[in-house]
C-alpha cells in the first residue's frame, strides 16, 4: 500500500483520522510553537483542553509552569500567556522563580491543545510548526505509512499560518514518496507551500497579536523558520523530543 498524507483542520477532526494515522499537530500562532520552543529548551510540557484540566493535572506535577489562553484571555491563576517568545526568555532571565530548567510547563490553548488532545490514541503523535517542519515530517516519514497533518483552527476557520504550516510538511512527505490521500491535500499543497510568509502579516491571527499587544510573538513565528531538529511527540501525558536535542 503506497504511503499517504491527508491535510485536515480543527481539533473535532482528529476523530476521524486517530485510528489508524499518525497525526502531527499544527497550531502555528502559537501552541505549537510554543510546545516546540519549550521542547527544545528541555522543558517537559503537559498539554491541557481546560483550566479545570490544567490545575489537576498539575496535582501530580513538581512546580509546574502555568501557560497558556483561552479565547485570548490569560487564564486566572496562569504565570504566562501561550507565548513563544516568553518560553523562550524563560532561559535568559537571571537565577529565580522561572529559570529552574526541571520545572514542567502545563500549556492550554483556545484550539491547539484541544486538538492534541482529541488525538491522543493515535499510532503516532507528534507537534508541528515552521521552526521543525523539516524534522518532523523526516522523523514521521521514517516510522509511519498514513499522516494526517491537522490544523487547529480558529473559530472553525482553517488560518493562512495553518494552511502553510501543513503544506510545508505535507509537501516535505511527498517529497519522502507520499502521496497526497485527496484533492483538498494536493490543493493546498499547491496553493501554499511557496506563500510568501509576509502574508501573514495581514492575516487575522497578526491582527489580533497586534491588537492585543503581542506582535513580538508574530514576529518570532516568522523570524524562526525551519531552526529546529527536535520532534516533540507524546509519551504518557506529556510533550517530550524523539528527534533532535533540547538546548541545556
Amino acid at each position: 500500500m503506497s504511503k499517504q498524507v491527508v491535510i485536515d483542520h480543527l481539533p473535532e477532526s482528529a476523530s476521524h483520522y486517530k485510528q489508524d494515522h499518525a497525526v502531527i499537530v499544527v497550531d502555528v500562532i502559537r501552541a505549537s510553537t510554543t510546545a516546540t520552543t519549550a521542547v527544545s529548551l528541555g522543558r517537559e510540557v503537559y498539554p491541557a483542553q481546560t483550566t479545570d484540566e490544567a490545575f489537576i493535572l498539575a496535582e501530580n506535577l513538581v512546580d509546574p509552569i502555568f501557560a497558556g489562553e483561552l479565547g485570548g484571555n490569560v487564564p486566572y491563576g496562569f504565570d504566562l500567556t501561550n507565548s513563544p517568545v516568553q518560553i523562550a526568555a524563560l532561559t535568559q532571565i537571571p537565577s529565580g522563580y522561572f529559570t529552574e530548567d526541571h520545572r514542567p510547563i502545563v500549556l492550554v490553548s483556545s484550539s491547539g491543545t484541544r486538538l492534541l488532545v482529541n488525538a491522543i490514541g493515535a499510532p503516532g503523535l507528534y507537534v508541528g510548526c515552521f521552526r521543525n517542519f523539516s524534522a518532523v515530517a523526516a522523523y514521521v516519514a521514517d516510522k509511519h505509512d498514513k499522516v494526517a497533518v491537522l490544523g487547529a483552527g480558529t473559530r472553525g476557520e482553517f488560518r493562512r499560518e495553518d494552511q502553510i504550516g501543513c503544506s510545508w510538511i505535507a509537501g516535505k512527505l511527498m517529497e519522502y514518496g507520499f502521496a497526497a490521500a485527496d484533492q483538498k491535500t494536493a490543493d493546498i499543497v499547491e496553493r501554499w507551500s511557496n506563500a510568501e510568509l509576509a502574508s501573514l502579516r495581514n492575516g487575522r491571527s497578526a491582527e489580533y497579536l497586534k491588537r492585543s499587544g503581542q506582535v513580538h510573538d508574530l514576529e518570532f513565528v516568522l523570524h524562526h523558520i525551519d531552526d529546529l531538529d527536535i520532534v516533540p511527540a507524546w509519551r504518557e501525558g506529556k510533550l517530550v523530543p524523539v528527534a533532535g536535542k533540547p538546548v541545556s
